[in-house]
């Protein structure tokens, strides 16, 4: 009986070593590469490129301001447009000044009809006098009706102008070439002195301050996977490996094949469930950099800051 005790603790103890040990392998959990999300920076107006003070390999901060498109044609535009509103503007005015002066004949015609109102009620005025006041104050109104309706094409035509100006203004803004987002610049397509068109790619940038590992697991692996769970993550470094902390932040919803640049030719037919882990970047880790996942701590023996 004492021997089959000491036997049983000792495959107690293997037991408890097994599961303590997890990867004993050493193998990780999943294999993937890291991704940033690339915005591609297009002109929004044509012209000459006037100034473009931008490098590959640049850090830049949102709004900030990298060059501009040549805005010479637009401005000349929008000088004609202000003459012309000019010359339109004239033209009202010699309109509203003719329904002034009838406005005032009006409101003389209506102080006679006052007046003779009270003339006949002390019976020194006859209905004929009213009459013809009333025919003379309806004469003026009709008067007033028809300018006003010579005038309703010229106010159309300063408010048809009035939005060209707004138009002009806007694509001289856009003129201007703004950086979005906070970034490093990835790629250049255009420089200084070039001719462009409206939505050609000038420069490629992204965030690189954090970073997203596009990982694959399979199907039994998605019982131990949620959303927020913090993983390691490592990627080679000369002789060893470097460890980062990475959150889940995607998990998705269906299977696909497994990549082929990932896995074995045996196990790209296999069916996995795609992830993506996000990582905080010291400036090591790159786009397309190829990085290992793992849900628990490999064998201290294989990683560097363990």
């Amino acid at each position: 009986m004492k021997h089959i005790h000491i036997i049983f603790t000792a495959l107690a103890t293997l037991t408890l070593s097994l599961v303590s040990c997890g990867n004993s392998n050493d193998k990780a959990d999943g294999y993937g590469n890291f991704e940033a999300t690339e915005i591609t920076i297009s002109a929004e107006n044509n012209g000459k490129i006037m100034a473009f003070n931008v490098q590959e390999g640049d850090v830049l901060k949102k709004d900030a301001f990298i060059g501009y498109i040549d805005t010479i044609p637009l401005s000349l535009k929008r000088e004609q447009l202000l003459v012309s509103k000019d010359v339109v503007g004239s033209k009202s005015q010699g309109v509203l000044s003719q329904i002034a002066v009838l406005n005032a004949k009006l409101k003389v015609a209506n102080t006679n009809k006052t007046r003779t109102e009270s003339l006949i009620k002390d019976n020194a005025g006859t209905q004929k006098n009213l009459d013809d006041v009333l025919g003379e104050m309806a004469v003026i109104k009709q008067q007033i009706r028809s300018v006003e309706i010579q005038n309703a094409p010229v106010v159309n035509e300063l408010k048809n102008i009035d939005v060209q100006i707004k138009q002009i203004a806007d694509q001289i803004e856009k003129c201007k070439i703004t950086n979005p987002i906070n970034g490093t610049v990835l790629t250049k397509y255009s420089e200084a002195g070039e001719i462009t068109a409206f939505g050609k790619p000038l420069y490629k940038i992204a965030d690189l301050n954090t970073m997203e590992l596009r990982v694959f697991v399979s199907e039994t692996q998605l019982a131990n996977l949620k959303i927020g769970q913090e993983v390691q993550v490592k990627i080679d470094n000369q002789d060893t490996m470097t460890d980062y902390s990475g959150i889940i932040t995607w998990i998705a919803s269906q299977a696909e094949f497994t990549p082929k640049i990932i896995q074995t030719k045996d196990e790209r037919v296999a069916l996995v469930y795609a992830l993506k882990v996000s990582v905080k970047n010291d400036g090591s880790l790159k786009i397309g950099m190829p990085a290992e996942m793992w849900f628990q701590s490999p064998n201290p023996s294989k990683g560097k800051n363990e």
